[in-house]
């Protein structure tokens, strides 16, 4: 029998525009350490999961959209949202985690996906 293991994937959408939020960098860190790191397509995904292979314990996603508003011309100098860290939990290795991303200039929210 085959061993499943799990995938991390993202996207981010610009609730501010109403569409996804293409070109936003996305950095994956585990201990402190980068895992991972992409920058969102034109339908605000990665080209590819931030992780095929999962570990149980605590990861973050950080995604500046900082740069990403202030390309748009919503930002301010200095940006509200510059860096958006998401911290999150995983206790079941073998299951498909998906950590979207919801922000505005002013504001953000995330979920579990699937």
């Amino acid at each position: 029998m085959a061993t499943v293991s799990g995938r991390l994937t993202t996207h981010v959408l610009d609730v501010a525009s109403g569409r996804p939020a293409a070109g936003v960098e996305v950095s994956l860190w585990r201990d402190g350490a980068l895992v991972a790191s992409a920058t969102t397509n034109a339908d605000g995904r990665t080209d590819a999961p931030l992780l095929d292979a999962l570990e149980v314990g605590e990861y973050e996603l950080r995604f500046a959209v900082g740069a990403y508003f202030a390309a748009s011309g919503l930002a301010s100098d200095p940006p509200f949202l510059g860096v958006v860290p998401v911290r999150f939990g995983i206790a079941d290795a073998g299951a498909h985690h998906h950590v979207p991303l919801l922000v505005a200039p002013w504001s953000y929210s995330t979920y579990r996906g699937s």
